[in-house]
């Protein structure tokens, strides 16, 4: 308590309504509370605060519900499922994070309930082989001021598409495999899916992708809506690729099984 800003603790205080020598030690966030708005002539942006990535949480969600709600659910043979996780900016590396267990566990669930407990085991490690995991996380689309931080034919655009996100250094889960099964998902709901690799003399992040990969064996891929001003206060989307994703989303928990045949 000694090294805190005593300001700060009366701050606290006072919006407590407690004595500031009552608090023993807290856990504490500061974040922008603006809601989120649309800019532009068109109102083609989107302005909001921690856009990467409720962005994809968002679309995530709002294609599974579509694909719950549509005829194609019931003849769909497959287990659907949206997993959001804390601490992706951190490292994963938590109980809540995607270095949890959850995502074994859950398979494990599944099995256990659709197969009985004498062929879980078995059933659990064709699941896994079957299953494709769609690691959705923003982009960085390329900045009218710093265009050189992009490759030429690897520069995502606001408002032009979900876009693919490669790093031979494993940094992002996409494989050739993957990335082709999401350019034909894309080629069946007319969609031109973007691609962005990283500048060879650039830092790349990463994100869940490759951990779940590498933890379960599952295939998977790194997806994401362009944006700009990643990581600050307030960050910059397109509104058009709000629909692109939840359009090529929703069509891949319809059609993945058909596509994944050829």
């Amino acid at each position: 308590r000694r090294e805190q800003e005593p300001l700060l603790f009366m701050l606290l205080a006072e919006k407590l309504g407690v004595e500031a020598s009552e608090i023993v030690d807290f856990e504490l966030s500061l974040y922008d509370c603006q809601k989120g708005s649309f800019c532009g002539a068109t109102d083609e942006f989107i302005n909001s605060a921690r856009l990467d990535n409720q962005m994809g949480c968002f679309v995530s969600l709002a294609s599974l519900v579509n694909h719950a709600s549509s005829a194609a659910l019931d003849t769909d043979l497959d287990v659907s499922l949206v997993a959001l996780f804390d601490h992706e900016e951190v490292g994963s590396d938590s109980t809540v994070g995607a270095g949890s267990t959850l995502i074994d566990e859950s398979f494990k669930r599944v099995a256990l309930a659709l197969a009985g407990p004498n062929d879980a085991a078995d059933s659990l490690e064709a699941m896994k082989r079957r299953s494709f995991c769609v690691s959705f996380d923003m982009a960085h689309a390329i900045h009218p001021n710093y265009s050189a931080k992009h490759e030429k034919n690897h520069a995502p655009k606001l408002n032009q598409g979900v876009v693919i996100k490669s790093n031979s250094n494993q940094r992002y889960a996409t494989t050739g495999a993957t990335g082709f099964l999401v350019r034909e998902l894309g080629r069946s709901v007319g969609q031109d899916v973007q691609e962005f690799v990283v500048r060879n003399d650039c830092a790349c992040g990463s994100t869940i992708g490759p951990i779940i990969s590498s933890r379960t064996g599952i295939r998977s891929i790194d997806l994401g809506t362009p944006q700009l001003s990643m990581h600050s206060v307030r960050e910059m989307g397109g509104t058009r690729d709000v629909e692109y994703a939840v359009d090529l989303l929703t069509a891949f928990f319809k059609e993945f099984r058909e596509l994944d045949r050829l």
